[in-house]
């Protein structure tokens, strides 16, 4: 069984310059993502996708495979995520290299606490299913405004939230770790397909970065749970 680890980092961002070079506590932000695959033993390798050049030094540094610069034309705003994965899955099969599986790490996600990757790849495997998509769970507290600017709210009815079962409970997507069957990625260029499992992980694992906000926030994060 072969599992195939990428992690897309373009060098463009129009939120944040530079975001995946940029120092989270001790390390780029990129550097994060990468060694979490390499700790997990089911992964066999780990490539990032980057279009620059510094990036694609930096990966290297932290032991990553970077066999190739992505495309221009893969690597702009409106280039999809799932372009970059099929890339290189694609680029890789014209070495020999086919996977049974990829996983997604998205490295604006780069809290992870230690055999989080690992655990995802378990629940693929004990669930039998062909993909698993991490989320957090939230409670069913949603409000929704609407066009008359009234609010339809029952208060002799609110649960509290310790009532609320586990079965009524929902699951957010939290864009950090995405699983599935090769063969579905290509066959229908999208990065969740078949049979789905979730992957439960904390509101703190689930910190994205997209403003520098989000940085201040992962490191009193990673702080807070010592992994830093």
């Amino acid at each position: 069984m072969k599992i195939l680890a990428i992690i897309p980092a373009r060098a463009g961002s129009k939120g944040i310059p530079r975001k995946n070079l940029l120092p989270l506590g001790n390390k780029p932000l990129v550097a994060w993502s990468i060694q979490q695959a390499l700790e997990a033993t089911s992964i066999d390798r780990v490539v990032v996708s980057t279009d620059g050049a510094e990036i694609a030094d930096v990966a290297r540094r932290y032991k990553a495979d970077v066999p190739f610069l992505r495309p221009e034309h893969l690597s702009t705003d409106t280039s999809s995520t799932e372009d970059a994965m099929i890339h290189t899955v694609e680029t890789l099969a014209k070495t020999g290299y086919n996977p049974d599986f990829v996983i997604l790490l998205q490295p604006t996600c780069p809290i992870r606490k230690p055999g989080s990757v690992e655990r995802s790849i378990r629940t693929l495997f004990n669930t039998g299913g062909d993909s698993v998509v991490s989320a957090r769970e939230i409670h069913p507290f949603l409000w929704q405004n609407p066009t008359d600017a009234h609010a339809h709210y029952d208060f002799r009815n609110r649960p509290r939230r310790q009532d609320v079962a586990e079965e009524d409970g929902l699951y957010e997507e939290n864009g950090s770790i995405y699983i599935t069957r090769t063969e579905i990625l290509t066959r229908d260029k999208c990065r969740l397909g078949g049979k789905i499992g979730i992957y439960q992980m904390s509101a703190i694992e689930s910190i994205d970065i997209d403003t520098i906000d989000d940085l201040t926030l992962a490191e009193a994060a990673l702080r807070s749970t010592g992994m830093l």
